[in-house]
């Protein structure tokens, strides 16, 4: 198609017209037409947005759109019970219930959604700064823990086989780049490691078995240094609410550390199965099919229904 100059500038302004009515639209959606969109809905249902929402919606989508609705609420009682304590939750409930007029004996199960819900949002919320606090702790050679944990890891992957010493090329026969693998958890920290170990730990078939897949002659890679790389992805999915319908969806209540390792090991299992599919010509190009992992698993995480478990 030949473009005038002025049908160019228009097909040139196109993605910018686009935001900019997207941007307009949120703006009066916001202000004004939820308002009047939520009184009507009222009137006809004769039942507040949080109670249609807990009775037509399940799972992920039910717990994502609670915490929409709250954040949007120009009601303090309700924008405040996104960040409520645990064990400040049942009375949250209550005060919604009071401040929405919703009788309990009318809707029964409105509380016990609602608290589902909320113990979800909070929880998502503690569960990514418990994974922060383990992320900045640095690894100490010097902390009995920490070094425990990594002879731990020794042990778990390979059984038949002593360390001859603290620092050796050892280190290297389950992938670290070095005789001391402590510098390759500069960038994840602790949480690094407390990953490996817990994917070692709980699935150690699965982990001998992709660290066997790691030292193919042609498709290998270094199995910790992958490793911490997914801990960095799934860090980075957790920082980015990336995992929200995942963890609303398997966990019917807050999640914990042990959800955000279950899904790392997830990650490693699949990662694995995903390279060997691929069949990269060398482990040079590792960073390009790390990012179209990465692009895979986030498409997945946009729906509403996921869950991604490992399953053996």
């Amino acid at each position: 198609m030949l473009l005038t100059p002025s049908t160019a500038f228009l097909h040139g302004c196109t993605p910018l017209l686009e935001k900019m009515f997207i941007s307009i639209w949120q703006y009066l959606y916001g202000r004004f037409f939820r308002f009047w969109m939520k009184w009507i809905l009222r009137m006809i249902t004769r039942k507040c947005e949080l109670q249609r929402i807990c009775e037509g919606f399940i799972g992920g989508e039910r717990a994502y759109k609670i915490e929409n609705a709250l954040a949007l609420s120009k009601n303090q009682v309700l924008q405040n019970a996104t960040s409520v304590h645990h064990n400040q939750v049942e009375e949250c409930v209550d005060d919604i219930m009071k401040e929405k007029n919703i009788n309990p004996k009318k809707d029964r199960r409105f509380k016990m959604r609602m608290k589902t819900c909320l113990l979800q949002i909070t929880g998502y919320k503690q569960l990514y700064l418990d994974v922060e606090n383990v992320r900045k702790s640095p690894y100490d050679s010097n902390n009995q823990h920490h070094e425990e944990l990594l002879m731990k890891l020794w042990s778990l992957l390979m059984p038949n086989e002593k360390l001859k010493a603290r620092i050796t090329k050892q280190w290297c026969d389950i992938g670290f780049q070095g005789d001391d693998p402590k510098t390759d958890f500069r960038g994840m920290g602790l949480l690094g490691l407390v990953n490996l170990v817990y994917f070692s730990e709980n699935y150690t078939n699965e982990a001998h078995q992709v660290l066997s897949h790691s030292n193919h002659p042609t498709l290998g890679y270094f199995y910790a240094i992958v490793g911490i790389n997914l801990t960095e992805m799934a860090y980075s999915l957790l920082k980015s609410n990336a995992l929200k319908f995942h963890f609303y969806n398997s966990v019917p209540g807050s999640p914990t550390m042990e959800h955000f390792h279950q899904f790392y090991c997830y990650l490693f299992y699949e990662f694995d199965r995903f390279w060997f599919e691929e069949k990269p010509e060398s482990i040079m190009y590792f960073n390009q099919y790390r990012e179209k992992f990465h692009e895979k698993i986030k498409r997945l995480l946009l729906d509403y229904r996921v869950l991604l478990t490992l399953k053996i």
